[in-house]
């Protein structure tokens, strides 16, 4: 008997483990993202919360997930610990800026694609709500306040594609090329003094294309968004 209740145990960890592994994997709990409460997920499972708290533990020793001294367990970006990013120049770094834009339009392509596939109907709520807000802080807004929006707009829909390694990479990638990124705009702004028309209407096309679940747009109208700044970057480089 008491073999069998050890198993029984042992097979709960287990099961629990297994589902909280599998929620990291899809995106559900993403990097950096504190996991529900033991409590809570004691609940959710129908479990002890020492099961619960076994099966934290192991995930702790496999790297997935890390606690601190009276906290709660928060998700690891498994990328960063192996993703050695080239450091930015002060003073702004041309070429280094056109691949940035490069990368961003092959990272936000994809992540617009499965957003439009994979976003839950709230994560689809509170990327309109936070794309009214952009549109609204468009006006007047300074123009680190403008590219911060931009960021938080691509942000939000790479965490709806429910793709850890598109999660985790645009974490570490937009961290280290904000000053880029900020860069880019900055200089059109005083190169033709005023926000890129075009850059608001693309926009309204990658939101649209993933409110309506329509990927293969969404990833068309991503990257048809970067590459467009690109162009604007290249076009300051020719002018006199």
């Amino acid at each position: 008997m008491k073999n069998k209740v050890s198993d029984n145990a042992e097979s709960s960890v287990e099961r629990v483990a297994a589902d909280l592994r599998g929620a990291i994997a899809a995106g559900i709990y993403i990097p950096g993202q504190a996991i529900p409460s033991q409590r809570k997920l004691a609940g959710q499972w129908q479990v002890s919360r020492a099961t619960v708290r076994e099966a934290v533990l192991m995930l702790e020793l496999e790297g997935l997930i890390e606690t601190q001294h009276g906290g709660r367990s928060r998700c690891v970006n498994l990328m960063e610990p192996y993703l050695n990013l080239p450091l930015e120049t002060s003073g702004g770094n041309r070429e280094l800026q056109l691949q940035v834009l490069e990368a961003r339009a092959t990272l936000e392509a994809e992540a617009a694609f499965y957003a439009a596939t994979r976003a839950t109907d709230e994560q689809l709520q509170a990327l309109s709500s936070e794309y009214a807000r952009m549109q609204e802080r468009n006006a007047g807004e300074s123009t680190l306040a403008k590219a911060k929006a931009d960021l938080m707009f691509h942000m939000m829909i790479a965490e709806a594609s429910h793709h850890l390694l598109i999660i985790s990479f645009s974490q570490l990638f937009y961290n280290r090329y904000f000053n880029a990124i900020y860069g880019v705009l900055s200089q059109t702004l005083r190169r033709y003094g005023r926000y890129p028309e075009g850059i608001a209407q693309q926009h309204a096309r990658i939101h649209k294309a993933i409110q309506q679940r329509q990927p293969e747009v969404a990833r068309d109208a991503a990257r048809t968004h970067i590459l467009y700044t690109r162009q604007l970057l290249e076009r300051i480089e020719t002018c006199p």
